[in-house]
């Protein structure tokens, strides 16, 4: 046995040990974090060599000696078959000259959205409001509940790392990411914030542990026009109301609570002290802000795919988000990135571009050193090289979705749902009830469902918040942005129900949707978060009082949206309904 397989030492001498160990090469496939896609049965996947969009899972730890993957579940992929794989990929490991342990991550899985570059549909995980709702919630317990129940079923799949929470302020309405922030208020943010990555790390960062990865420092929410990062054209991040400290106030809160990991996002700050580069690239942001004012001396991991440009990326090429630096070369950006203070690449897959900065002495050493004990800390303290290593299947189909965390996840579904307006809630069980995006078979336990509106009492409908549909090409199809207003042709259905019964409209926020015409017709407007019919129904039908409020004020007209600051909070004049609104009935 070598030292740093020994548990009874120290970590830190073990990091020593194994470092002295290390080739340039093991020590370079450290410092990248890469997807990994996951079978539906848990085997391996397994493509010839590099190629496609995700490639090989031995390849990568054996050939590039990578042991960091977040894992991507393209379609339903059991929880136990995740625990397969997991225990797979540790084996191939294993087998590695000095089996460094495997560190597995995800995006957020416990919603309704699917988006493969920002979360994952709860699956067999149980289903809880997105982020945003529990910004609804605004009820820092529930939140911490919301993590540790996270926290026990990550670990029974043998997930390591939260890829979240989001600690960005939703100060933008058009932003295609404000449903995984949790809301626009700086200190509430702060407060729920610090409750989940308390529920996820505990009182400090062990074997029980799942790591959180805190993003995107330092704000990623004043995108200018709301436009997103991940493209070109949304590449600058502005700060006209000089709201930049504000953001920060956020993260401060995730250091307080001991935060493992930070991601800074791919924005390049316009019109600051601070080069305008993108912040991944950016010394002043990652060595200058977050690790000398902050002292955060954690792993700090680059946002994916800074460096190399992808010819197919869901049918559609997709450049690095290199924002500032994109004529550099592959190998000048990672040098940029490594001093800027980086110590991981997201997304990325060439560690031998890291060999060869050291090997041509422009990069020495001992900053890979520096990067790696950073990143052995977590791995030892999260247990991976003792007896956290690897989880067991049938255990991983008891644990996660077990009855009580579906019942808290439902539960924390119906606090988050806002009454906006109403003249006809609680509604009266029996009645006659016409449904538009609705189950009728849920809609049945309460009501009797009819198929035409002459027959309602009362019709209830769902819709989701409008968005621009043009942005269908490749990767930009998942991303809702640009407008926040209904058109004609999306409102006309809505109004010919409400013009022949009372109706009841409710509308998945994923942001904040200008609502203005259907405040008009409607007899009940509600706004969710990620709800299942059957949260939003108790709250119609008066079995559960609701007492969610808006987590962002929501716009009275595109024109007040347009003219709104991107980095103050609740911005836009005279809002149809307030931060903080919610009737309680």
């Amino acid at each position: 046995m070598y030292p740093y397989q020994n548990p009874a030492l120290p970590i830190e001498d073990r990091i020593t040990d194994l470092i002295g160990r290390m080739t340039l090469a093991e020590k370079a496939g450290l410092m990248f974090h890469t997807m990994a896609a996951v079978n539906a049965d848990g085997t391996l996947f397994e493509p010839d060599g590099a190629g496609g969009m995700f490639p090989s899972t031995r390849w990568l730890v054996e050939d590039k000696l990578i042991n960091h993957v977040n894992i991507l579940t393209m379609g339903p992929v059991a929880p136990a078959a995740i625990a397969e794989w997991h225990n797979r990929i540790q084996e191939v490991a294993a087998d590695t000259r000095l089996g460094i342990p495997v560190t597995v991550s995800t995006d957020p899985r416990h919603g309704f959205l699917d988006n493969p570059a920002t979360s994952a549909a709860a699956g067999g995980f149980s289903v809880w409001p997105e982020p945003i709702g529990l910004g609804a919630t605004k009820d820092p317990d529930l939140v911490r509940e919301f993590a540790d129940i996270a926290r026990r079923e990550y670990l029974a799949a043998g997930i390591r790392v939260a890829l979240h929470p989001m600690a960005d302020l939703a100060t933008e309405p058009r932003w295609a990411r404000t449903s995984g922030t949790l809301g626009s208020d700086p200190a509430m943010v702060a407060d729920l914030l610090r409750a989940y990555v308390e529920g996820f790390q505990g009182p400090e960062l062990g074997p029980d542990s799942v790591a959180t990865m805190v993003k995107h420092f330092p704000g990623a929410g004043p995108q200018m026009n709301g436009e997103d990062a991940h493209f070109p054209y949304g590449r600058e991040q502005v700060y006209p109301g000089g709201r930049f400290d504000e953001h920060l106030k956020v993260f401060e809160a995730a250091f307080e609570a001991g935060a493992a990991q930070i991601m800074p996002y791919y924005g390049m700050p316009i019109g600051t002290s601070y080069e305008e580069v993108g912040f991944g690239f950016n010394k002043g942001i990652i060595e200058g802000l977050l690790r000398g004012r902050y002292g955060f001396d954690g792993v700090v991991c680059t946002d994916w795919g800074l460096v190399t440009d992808a010819d197919d990326v869901f049918g559609a090429p997709m450049p690095a988000r290199a924002w500032g630096v994109e004529s550099l070369s592959r190998l000048d950006r990672v040098h940029r990135i490594i001093e800027a203070g980086a110590d991981q690449l997201g997304g990325e897959h060439c560690p031998e571009l890291i060999v060869e900065l050291v090997s041509r002495g422009r990069v020495p050493e001992s900053r890979i050193d520096a990067s790696a004990r950073r990143i052995l800390r977590d791995k030892f303290r999260l247990g991976l090289f003792d007896d956290r290593r690897t989880v067991s299947a049938p255990d991983a189909a008891q644990e996660i979705g077990r009855p009580a965390y579906v019942a808290a996840g439902l539960e924390a579904q119906r606090r988050s749902i806002v009454v906006l307006q109403s003249s006809v809630l609680p509604l009266a069980e029996g009645i006659k009830v016409y449904l538009d995006g609705v189950d009728a078979d849920v809609a049945g336990r309460y009501a009797k469902v009819v198929t035409s509106v002459a027959e309602a009492d009362v019709a209830i409908v769902r819709r989701s918040a409008p968005y621009d549909t043009t942005r269908t090409t490749g990767f930009e199809s998942f991303f809702h942005a640009g407008r926040l207003d209904y058109t004609p042709a999306e409102l006309a259905p809505v109004e010919e129900i409400a013009a022949a019964v009372p109706t009841v409209v409710d509308v998945l926020l994923d942001r904040p949707a200008v609502l203005t015409p259907l405040a008009a017709r409607a007899a009940a407007l509600t706004g969710s978060f990620g709800a299942s019919d059957e949260a939003l129904l108790d709250i119609l039908f008066g079995r559960v009082r609701p007492t969610g409020t808006l987590p962002f004020e929501l716009p009275r007209s595109m024109e007040a949206v347009a003219a709104s600051r991107e980095d103050v909070p609740n911005d836009t004049e005279d809002p149809l309904f307030p931060y903080g609104h919610g009737l309680t009935l």
